[in-house]
């Protein structure tokens, strides 16, 4: 098996889930047949938003740079990100370091179409996920349409996110059933959940059968990609084993 680098810390108890869901869906009978990870739980990165509606991005490149580098020393075969927002940057960020990226969006995206079937896709998440068409253009690419909450939904997002889970605070449900109640009415097939504060509510609280978890797509690949075996866990709501 290979090992995988992880650049978190975006934030930190997203991380730790991302950690855990490798842990439990990995098949596994002994310590041995885990994956080896380092982690980089790097809190201090630059806010992913701010750098793509300020434009300041180079403190937060910076910070790739030296990570991906970083990892890449270390003897890491893939990377994964847990952090939406920062795929708006994956090009650049991928041009650090000869290490593949898993890009996360596309994971995503991919199995929303490709595995669901859907047509129009929900996109929940950051304003500068949202705004960056970083999922609008992976579902372009597939023939299927993005489709983004009205703006009093999108602050009910950002709420959640920010005001919500990022601060440490209990996750008001409310506002999760109205954005999600508020795509499928427009007609939207599959939800994507597309921040991983997102699906740090959703491990607390469970979502609908719409919803798509991009970190439970993530973690499927990251495992898989470093040799061990997926396995799912229906119980949880999880996607489908390859």
């Amino acid at each position: 098996m290979e090992r995988l680098g992880v650049i978190g810390g975006m934030g930190p108890e997203a991380t730790s889930y991302f950690y855990d869901q490798v842990i439990a869906h990995t098949a596994a009978e002994r310590d041995q047949d885990h994956i080896d990870m380092v982690v980089l739980s790097h809190a201090s990165m630059p806010d992913r938003t701010r750098a793509i509606l300020t434009g300041e991005t180079g403190p937060l490149l910076d910070a790739m740079r030296a990570d991906t580098r970083a990892l890449e020393a270390l003897g890491c075969a893939n990377i994964a990100i847990p952090c939406n927002t920062s795929h708006y940057f994956y090009d650049t960020i991928q041009s650090f370091t000869s290490v593949p990226i898993i890009h996360m969006p596309r994971e995503a995206v991919l199995e929303a179409v490709r595995g669901r079937g859907a047509r129009r896709v929900g996109i929940m998440g950051t304003d500068g996920t949202v705004r960056a068409g970083v999922y609008a253009r992976e579902c372009e690419a597939l023939g299927a349409e993005a489709v983004t909450p009205s703006p009093e939904r999108q602050a009910d997002v950002m709420s959640l996110i920010y005001d919500d889970v990022k601060a440490g605070r209990e996750a008001d449900l409310s506002k999760f059933g109205r954005v999600v109640d508020e795509l499928a009415e427009r007609g939207c097939d599959a939800v994507i959940l597309a921040c991983t504060e997102l699906s740090v509510v959703k491990r607390n609280h469970g979502a609908g059968d719409i919803c798509l978890d991009a970190m439970d797509v993530l973690v499927r690949e990251s495992i898989v990609r470093s040799g061990a075996r997926y396995q799912a866990l229906a119980a949880a709501g999880d996607i489908s084993s390859r």
